[in-house]
């Protein structure tokens, strides 16, 4: 029989081994594994890009901060300060700022928690960073001068700046602080209200009604506006009596709005005992204001001093000879 020749590839082909089965199982399996790999990882990376923080504020200047950057889809919880926007009071309340449990904060298991400088107490605080908990605890900034508290203008920038770093929004809190520049300004022209004699008096339910003496956040308002305090001789707030009232003579009462609503309004301001018998009683001068707003230091807080002090004005001139 004729010996026929094969070609080189044909040679090639017939030698060739043929690739164990276990192998090319194995190879298979491998890439499965590895695309399995591929798929969790980008989805675990989905997740957490797009996971909302479960974010607990604890102070109304806090609430009111994160608002204006636009987070308030964030939150779960609140406390019983937080009462702007308006919307926020149907979140949960977790107690009083300044008396805190740890059982109530950590119970609505929070991702974060931004606390006011004035949330308390301090063990409280100390427990919710012991468990894990991310807390970012506002700090105020130092003074110019170790005597006077910080510029209320330093202070907000400074609350936003922390805020907005808490939250992941640095560009949006330098836009807040270059909007809230122009009123900053108005607030420094202001011409200062000498010779007007106020008192602020604070009132909640079921409370004795007490007056701001000075080393007061309502204190400090009122010297920015150029007034005088009419109960500058003492610290804190005190309740005050008739005898008192009467001698301290104050021309204008400044109360918040839910005070005076507390008192019953402006019928029940008046019979406050010695009241009716200083110049404020005798004109029945008196202004309303929003707390949290006048005295929290919030971004409302500019505006605030601006309604004051066109509203203490207006009775100060009327009262001019």
């Amino acid at each position: 029989m004729p010996h026929r020749a094969i070609s080189p590839q044909l040679r090639a082909m017939t030698t060739k081994k043929p690739r164990p089965v276990l192998a090319i199982a194995f190879t298979a399996l491998l890439s499965l594994y590895l695309l399995t790999i591929a798929n969790t990882t980008a989805a675990s990376t989905a997740f957490s890009n797009s996971h909302t923080p479960r974010l607990l504020v604890l102070g109304g200047d806090v609430a009111e901060i994160v608002a204006e950057l636009g987070a308030a889809d964030q939150l779960i919880a609140r406390d019983d300060t937080v009462t702007f926007p308006p919307t926020l009071t149907e979140l949960p309340s977790v107690g009083y700022l300044r008396n805190l449990s740890g059982e109530s904060v950590l119970g609505l298991k929070p991702d974060k928690i931004i606390a006011s400088h004035a949330a308390g107490p301090k063990e409280v605080l100390a427990q919710v960073e012991a468990s894990g908990v991310t807390l970012t605890h506002i700090q105020l900034p130092r003074a110019q001068r170790p005597s006077e508290p910080p510029s209320m203008q330093a202070e907000l920038n400074s609350k936003i700046r922390q805020i907005a770093t808490a939250i992941q929004r640095d560009s949006q809190g330098e836009v807040l602080i270059d909007r809230l520049l122009p009123k900053h300004h108005q607030v420094a022209a202001l011409p200062e209200l000498r010779g007007l004699n106020v008192m602020f008096l604070l009132h909640h339910g079921g409370m004795t009604p007490m007056v701001s003496g000075r080393d007061t956040s309502a204190d400090r308002v009122i010297n920015l506006l150029g007034a005088n305090n009419a109960f500058a001789d003492f610290n804190g707030y005190k309740p005050v009596s008739a005898e008192g009232l009467v001698p301290a003579a104050p021309e204008v009462v400044i109360i918040p709005e839910t005070g005076l609503n507390a008192l019953g309004g402006e019928q029940g301001l008046w019979q406050l005992p010695g009241l009716a018998l200083t110049p404020a009683g005798n004109a029945k001068h008196y202004v309303t204001v929003d707390s949290v707003a006048l005295l929290g230091v919030t971004p409302r807080t500019p505006q605030a001093l601006l309604d004051l002090h066109r509203a203490l004005s207006d009775i100060h001139h009327s009262e001019a000879p």
